[in-house]
């Protein structure tokens, strides 16, 4: 039997600082006080009997018991989260909603003709995208937030607890304006003479680039921008100097179109998986199921 001292708030303080790193910024996701949430956290060791994080200057990390403990947490709040969607969708009579999370590469190249290809096949159903940096929509994705997520395989620690089926392979580019004097003289080791649009901490392809910028002797790149948002890469790529390193699916429009270039580097080391992420716990419903044949119906057209 469940511990009835336990309540939501334990549950929903830990989860958000094992997510955080950090008591502070979990007090503040949580628009609480910082001792409110150490309490808070004391008062759930207490009850089980067991540390779950321990502290340092770095910020908290999760103690053998806290891992387990996070697995079932998260599979909790994603079951009572799930349940309540059920339950104002049953009181509206609302229609199917399907809530999928995609990186920028996969929002900007394959959702457009998936989401088309979900419409004619399922027309009643109605398709939220969120778009974001793969930590945030892994995250989602546990809490019951998201239904599914389309995005790179990540390193073991950020797939814990998360299915993964491949779709396809992705490549990172490194992409100009046109013009650009690099396009002229494609060389490598000159990046570092121009401003570049780096991926940013906890992103997927970050590991990538920083190993093919080591294997080619590329050292720091002072004068740089951490962010995977496209809507800024693409407008600050075109109206400046800068070098946008890059997902190439974000990109694959823009270079069609001829607004932006991709230089001539071999980034093959770079590739790396992309596929479908889930939570095996959870039942899949007539819409995931839909929503994965338009995926495969889209991939299979592209050939």
């Amino acid at each position: 039997m469940i511990d009835r001292r336990i309540k939501f708030r334990h549950i929903q303080c830990f989860t958000e600082i094992a997510r955080e790193g950090s008591l502070k910024r979990a007090a503040e996701t949580l628009h609480l006080t910082q001792p409110a949430i150490s309490k808070t956290l004391k008062e759930l060791e207490d009850i089980l009997g067991a540390t779950l994080l321990t502290r340092s200057r770095a910020g908290t990390s999760l103690t053998r018991q806290g891992e387990v403990f996070l697995h079932f947490a998260r599979a909790s709040l994603a079951s009572l989260q799930q349940g309540l969607d059920e339950v104002h969708e049953t009181g509206t009579n609302a229609r199917a909603r399907l809530r999928v999370g995609a990186l920028p590469s996969v929002a900007a190249w394959l959702m457009p003709p998936v989401a088309r290809e979900f419409a004619a096949l399922a027309p009643d159903a109605v398709l939220q995208i969120i778009d974001g940096p793969h930590g945030y929509l892994t995250d989602r994705l546990r809490l019951g937030e998201l239904d599914l997520v389309i995005g790179r395989l990540g390193p073991p620690d950020m797939m814990q607890g998360l299915s993964f089926t491949q779709l396809y392979s992705e490549e990172v580019a490194f992409v100009t304006r046109a013009g650009h004097p690099l396009t002229r003289d494609p060389d490598l080791r000159r990046i570092a003479d121009f401003p570049v649009i780096y991926p940013s901490r906890g992103s997927a392809i970050r590991p990538l680039v920083e190993r093919y910028l080591a294997e080619n002797g590329i050292g720091d790149l002072p004068r740089r921008i951490e962010t995977v948002s496209g809507a800024f890469g693409r407008v600050h790529t075109r109206q400046s100097d800068c070098v946008w390193i890059i997902s190439a699916g974000v990109v694959t429009n823009e270079i069609a179109d001829g607004h932006l270039v991709r230089l001539p580097f071999d980034t093959a080391i770079t590739q790396g998986p992309v596929g479908l992420m889930s939570r095996p716990e959870a039942p899949s419903t007539p819409a995931q199921d839909i929503f994965r044949l338009a995926i495969g119906n889209v991939l299979s057209d592209a050939g």
